[in-house]
């Protein structure tokens, strides 16, 4: 059974000095899982360490005092936090903190200790295998044609031969109308023959702009 340092109910010395440096040596382990895999800035890992012991002090100053818990939510709704979006990532790891710091600020020490270590175990595991990956094979293909050019089927034969799908995901004109521009999203059959079919492509389109690249969309954001 998981315990709570602070059973007694009193908040001494001894005992707030221990859920800090467990607040503290935990935040580090997350820091340490976040940098695992992917870039970083050293602010955000750096607050990563501090958020759980900040949140921990919090959950012990208002513990069993609801007056305080009520002044500390209406300092905090005055805070406005300006930023932009987060990844997934990211914010995984605030709430991974977060947690952390609760269970240590409420006296739970090995409970904190256990489900850190789990998590971390999880999150390094799902990052570093391809679990979630998209297929080498999936793409996003931009077509120029000329506006007298009916785009409908023109291209059909050669995705059949090259691709396992392809949708058409938007077309708009440019350059005044003369030209359109089609988004497509594609599966390839086989990686390696690429090149095959831009090829078969730009002999449909009169030799106008082919672009093939990954899928640019935004996936890891919440």
């Amino acid at each position: 059974m998981f315990t709570s340092v602070l059973s007694s109910g009193d908040v001494t010395i001894a005992n707030a000095l221990l859920c800090t440096g467990a607040s503290l040596l935990l935040g580090l382990i997350i820091s340490l899982t976040y940098m695992c895999r992917g870039t970083h800035s050293k602010n955000f890992v750096v607050m990563l360490v501090l958020l759980p012991a900040l949140v921990q002090v919090v959950i012990m100053m208002v513990s069993g005092n609801l007056g305080a818990g009520v002044a500390v939510l209406g300092t905090f709704s005055l805070v406005r936090f300006r930023s932009v979006p987060g990844s997934a990532k990211e914010i995984g790891s605030i709430f991974f903190a977060m947690a952390i710091g609760l269970a240590t600020g409420m006296g739970y020490i090995t409970f904190a200790l256990t489900m850190t270590v789990v998590i971390a175990l999880a999150f390094f595991v799902l990052f570093k295998t391809r679990y979630g990956e998209k297929e080498v094979s999936e793409k996003e293909l931009r077509i120029i044609i000329p506006e007298d050019l009916d785009y409908t089927e023109v291209f059909d034969e050669v995705f059949d031969q090259y691709t396992k799908k392809a949708s058409l995901e938007r077309v708009k004109t440019t350059n005044l109308g003369s030209l359109y521009e089609l988004n497509y999203h594609i599966v390839l059959k086989d990686a390696v023959r690429e090149k095959e079919l831009i090829d078969a492509v730009r002999c449909r389109n009169g030799n106008l702009t082919v672009i093939c690249g990954r899928v640019q969309t935004v996936k890891d954001e919440l």
